[in-house]
């Protein structure tokens, strides 16, 4: 919460609020009131970029924040057609699921920015979730988080993983607010997890980037992977690979290498089924 003194306002005894009031936002970003509440109830069209960035700046944005403002100012583009049962058919070129399925000794997957599994690998497969056997549907990370029993128990930083995970959901709905897919999966959600409802009224965003993430495997016992983002240019939707990794000689990369040697052969299959299944 952005407060008076953040910005240099005076703080006045007997406030009733500990946030910004509509007029002050205004006032530090050099509109009227009466435009500010347009603009913040979406009656205000086509906002200047100008505007948009002193927005950014007078509440103190993050680049999540930012980014995330900017694509709900946009102006909406026509509801998706893509039905909650075909939510995975997003295209994906072969050469890109032949790289994930080629990558041997870290879990890599690819995601769209619905959370959705598009193509994985071997380890990715034994590590998070058994994709090849799993419904269409369940192939998704938001899915598997929120309304898998067992995520607690593959997840032992399932709060931080929630969290990050509807902050992604929330940054999915500035960039395609009328998708009827990620809509369905939204209310699938908050109707099936108390915690994920409670989660998504915050209004948290995030951008997967970087960090990482803990892991339990009941045949090699809970550990840390660093994990990287990559944005997957020229592609038809949101695309992102993510790709876990342990320092060499570390105590995780040995529990890697032992996890790796008892996975089923099937490197190419997996990757190809992804986004072909109907």
């Amino acid at each position: 919460m952005v407060t008076p003194h953040d910005v240099g306002l005076p703080t006045m005894p007997r406030r009733r609020v500990d946030g910004l009031r509509r007029e002050e936002v205004a006032e530090i970003v050099g509109l009227s009131t009466d435009y500010y509440v347009r603009l913040e109830q979406g009656r205000a069209q086509h906002p200047s970029a100008e505007v948009l960035d002193a927005l950014c700046r007078a509440l103190l944005l993050g680049p999540a924040e930012r980014v995330h403002l900017l694509n709900l100012a946009r102006t909406p583009g026509r509801p998706s057609k893509a039905s909650p049962e075909h939510r995975q058919r997003s295209t994906l070129r072969s050469s890109l699921r032949h790289a994930v399925s080629s990558i041997h000794d870290a879990p890599a997957l690819i995601m769209n920015d619905r959370s959705d599994v598009l193509a994985w690998n071997d380890l990715a497969a034994a590590l998070i979730a058994d994709f090849p056997r799993l419904p269409p549907a369940q192939r998704n990370m938001a899915w598997q988080i929120f309304l898998n029993p067992q995520a607690p128990e593959i997840h032992p930083d399932w709060n931080d993983a929630a969290q990050t995970t509807v902050g992604i959901l929330r940054m999915a709905v500035g960039r395609r607010s009328r998708d009827t897919a990620l809509t369905h999966l939204i209310g699938e959600l908050s109707v099936g997890n108390q915690t994920f409802a409670k989660l998504w009224a915050t209004q948290h965003v995030h951008e997967k980037t970087h960090g990482s993430k803990k892991f339990r495997h009941k045949l090699i016992g809970e550990f840390s992977l660093t994990y990287e983002t990559f944005h997957i240019p020229a592609s038809d939707d949101y695309h992102v690979l993510v790709i876990y990794t342990a320092a060499p000689h570390s105590p995780e990369h040995d529990l890697l290498n032992r996890l790796s040697a008892t996975t089923t052969d099937t490197r190419d299959s997996p990757a190809a089924d992804a986004s072909t299944t109907p």
